[in-house]
């Protein structure tokens, strides 16, 4: 990496969103998470960010990327899935990187079961993506990029 060339952005995905395009398509729509990484790291690239994605159905196999995350990125955009509303383990190593955080969801979670209502990670981000639909991930590239920039020329 460049001296001057800003951390890549962590894309981060939960339980069950490896199967986008097939699961609930009335709710999640057609378009694969392999199509959301691409459209991510085209986009990140634009803005002069590298952009690193992984998904798994593995909390603890999450909460060890976080940890090896520090100090590696620059921030994190997160889809945490169903962790968002039951884990405090994924909520406390978010904090470990120590970098902005912008949480999405492409249902809006506020509209659907009472459960889904709360998130354990929304009290951390700078920011949440909720109910936009798969436009969310690139909503929240645009802005950690437009924040980290701001940030690194204070």
């Amino acid at each position: 990496m460049a001296e001057n060339e800003p951390l890549p952005l962590l894309l981060l995905n939960g339980p069950n969103l490896n199967t986008l395009g097939l699961r609930q398509p009335e709710v999640y729509g057609s378009t694969t998470l392999a199509e959301i990484v691409r459209d991510c790291e085209r986009l990140a690239a634009e803005l002069g960010f590298g952009l690193r994605a992984a998904q798994t159905n593995h909390e603890g196999e999450m909460i060890d990327w976080l940890h090896e995350a520090r100090g590696q990125i620059g921030g994190i955009i997160i889809n945490p899935g169903a962790w968002s509303h039951t884990s405090v383990a994924l909520a406390d190593a978010l904090v470990i990187p120590e970098v902005p955080i912008v949480e999405v969801h492409i249902s809006n979670i506020h509209r659907r079961e009472e459960f889904r209502r709360h998130s354990y990670v929304s009290a951390l981000a700078e920011g949440v993506v909720a109910g936009l639909g798969v436009a969310g991930y690139e909503y929240a590239v645009r802005f950690l990029a437009k924040h980290l920039s701001a940030t690194a020329d204070d």
